[in-house]
This record gives C-alpha cells, sequence and structure tokens, in this order.
C-alpha cells in the first residue's frame, strides 16, 4: 500500500519527455508579426488610395 500523502516531484524534462526550445514562443512571435503587418496593409492602403 502506498502513501498518498507524499508529493512526488520530477524534473519538466523528465516529465514531459521532451526539451522545451521555444518553439511556441516563435511560433506566437511570428504569428503576431503577421498580423500586425495585415492589419497594417489593410488599413494603410486604403488610407492612401482614397
Amino acid at each position: 500500500m502506498t502513501d498518498q500523502d507524499k508529493a512526488i516531484h520530477i524534473e519538466d524534462d523528465d516529465a514531459r519527455a521532451a526539451s522545451t526550445p521555444g518553439v511556441v514562443r516563435r511560433v506566437l512571435a511570428i504569428g503576431l508579426l503577421i498580423a500586425i503587418l495585415a492589419m497594417s496593409a489593410a488599413w494603410i492602403i486604403p488610407a492612401l488610395w482614397g
């Protein structure tokens, strides 16, 4: 029978069975940059021609 009151501490890399190189952070940054550029183009181009 095991004692359920004891906390188990595992390192992040061991728990995930992988490393965390920050890929999600890069994808979010690139997506944000694309969104800013698209919104700026949608605002600037009609302002120049209108």
